[in-house]
């Protein structure tokens, strides 16, 4: 006997069944496979490709899903994923709809951290080129923090005990839960409108690294990057560093240390300045000692002792060289006019009118320089002039 025929299904119907069968034995499932053939749809859905060395699975991550994902899916990454097996009637295809995505071998906040530092990193955003330096006495300081915590209690007795003439401006935000971190950002982007402020502390306590999540978003990130007035970030303890330690122009291991970094001590500077101002004095006082020293071995010199002795020595000097010079000019015009006499005794002796003194004459025709020696020139009427030792005589020829 032949086994019944059964009757034919409709793929509608067969459909029908295969997606009761697998939905209904199927409502949860774990399953772990790399990620590849990622689509990240306008919509904000996620489509993707689970695989492994022998199969694969489609998946998908709805939007609301998708946007509570602590990290950032990417094509290569093992991850485990959590949800319900679904049948898609209309191509008769079936595929995982995620509820929760984890990364396999390290925490999805881990990893999330590890991606944005990366992402920001590449940009620049930690470059300690861009950081800038904190005013040295802040007149004004705005805390972004929440106004309840004992974060701002430390931070206000801090910045009170050590620089009691600062203004403090507290900015209050909260600093856990899923609206901390837009709110963050939004009061670091506009704290540069509170007048005078010129350093802005941001941060909170301790706590876990979800509690501390806030400060690992990128939109708090780029806040801080973008804030026009330096930033000091100050969250948790000593051992936990967040995105906005990084990116914050210093760094605090706690909020009271940000508090110490952002202000001076004002008795720590009274010291300082007490002792510069000791320094000083002593520096000035053995100057003048020096130089008192110095004034005394001046005047001490002989210059200054008997100021005119070199005057006196030179006036001496001078009245020496002028006797000399007065004696030797005397004895230079003795022995000229000596000698003036020699030449005109002589001259004199050659002068044939020095024989005019022994009662000799000389005789010329008139208008003749030339003496008469005799008479054969002269002819009756011609005058003569006779030149005498003292004076001289007008005469005329006559005949005898």
């Amino acid at each position: 006997m032949q086994p019944a025929v059964p009757e034919p299904l409709s793929v509608t119907e067969l459909t029908r069944q295969v997606k009761d069968l697998i939905e209904g034995n199927l409502p949860y499932v774990l399953v772990q496979g790399e990620v590849s053939n990622l689509v990240r749809a306008s919509s904000g859905h996620l489509y993707l490709t689970l695989k492994d060395e022998s199969a694969q699975l489609r998946a998908v991550v709805w939007r609301g899903n998708a946007s509570r994902l602590r990290f950032d899916p990417d094509n290569g990454l093992q991850v485990i994923a959590a949800g319900a097996m679904e049948v898609y009637a209309a191509r008769g295809t079936y595929q995982l709809v995620v509820q929760e995505l984890l990364p396999v071998g390290v925490g999805p906040l881990e990893l999330a951290f590890r991606q944005l530092h990366d992402k920001l990193a590449t940009e620049g955003l930690f470059d300690p080129a861009r950081k800038r330096p904190l005013p040295v006495f802040p007149r004004r300081i705005a805390l972004v923090t929440s106004p309840t915590g004992a974060a701002v209690r430390d931070m206000l007795q801090v910045l009170t005990r050590r620089w009691p003439g600062c203004d403090v401006v507290i900015v209050p935000v909260p600093v856990q839960g899923a609206d901390a971190a837009p709110k963050i950002a939004a009061a670091l982007r506009s704290v540069h409108r509170i007048p005078g402020v010129e350093i802005v502390i941001t941060g909170r306590g301790g706590g876990s690294l979800e509690d501390l999540w806030a400060f690992n978003e990128e939109v708090v990130a780029r806040a801080i990057f973008d804030c026009k007035v330096p930033v000091v970030s100050a969250v948790g303890h000593e051992i936990d560093v967040t995105i906005a330690d990084l990116v914050a122009d210093r760094r605090a291991l706690t909020p009271s240390e940000a508090a110490e970094l952002a202000v001076p001590s004002a008795a720590e500077l009274r010291v300082a300045l007490d002792r510069v101002a000791n320094a000083l004095n002593a520096s000035l006082l053995r100057q003048s000692k020096r130089m008192r020293l110095a004034i005394e071995n001046l005047a001490a010199r002989r210059c200054f002792v008997k100021p005119f002795e070199a005057i006196h020595n030179r006036q001496q000097r001078l009245d020496d060289l002028d006797s000399r010079l007065r004696r030797t000019i005397a004895r230079r015009v003795c022995e000229a006019r000596a000698s003036i006499a020699a030449v005109a005794a002589r001259l004199d002796a050659l002068n044939p009118l020095a024989v005019l003194a022994r009662a000799y004459s000389i005789t010329y025709c008139e208008g003749s320089d030339v003496p008469l020696t005799s008479d054969e020139k002269l002819s009756p009427g011609d005058r003569l002039r006779t030149r005498l030792a003292k004076g001289e005589v007008i005469s005329e020829v006559r005949p005898l």
